[in-house]
């Protein structure tokens, strides 16, 4: 069994769902190597997430960013963590909701992702610096 990993740092993305499937394909070239196995993307903050979701309609990610602030709203009275801003304290729900890490197959060289699927970087702060992730691969 082969792994690899790697670290990047992805430029600074405005509050919202982004599409980085070509970034972490890019990033981590010996994916051609593995004929079966998996890929794993981590990232390495508590105020942004990544998940697995539509990759052709931006709508879509418009609706994601619409929900998870009318489901996460800023300067809720409860909250006394507030030293960063009024978007920290959500950032981190809405990081903790969506998780710090998906997995997906690869299968020939390539991941294998529905047709519709693609990685999202979710980023939840309004004025983040590159978020880091590590990349995982392993297989044979």
């Amino acid at each position: 069994m082969k792994f690899y990993q790697t670290e990047i740092q992805l430029p600074p993305f405005p509050r919202g769902f982004h599409l980085i499937t070509g970034e972490v394909i890019r990033s981590i070239s010996q994916i051609k190597t593995i004929r079966l196995g998996m890929l794993q993307v981590f990232i390495k903050h508590t105020s942004a997430s990544v998940t697995i979701n539509e990759n052709a309609d931006p709508t879509v990610r418009m609706d994601f960013e619409s929900h998870m602030n009318q489901m996460v709203p800023e300067n809720a009275p409860y909250f006394t963590h507030n030293y960063e801003g009024p978007d920290d304290m959500p950032a981190h729900i809405k990081a903790s909701l969506l998780g710090t890490s998906v997995q997906v197959p690869i299968t020939e060289g390539k991941l294998n992702l529905g047709i519709w699927q693609g990685i999202y970087l979710c980023e939840h702060r309004d004025h983040a610096s590159g978020r880091k992730l590590v990349i995982t691969i392993f297989g044979q």
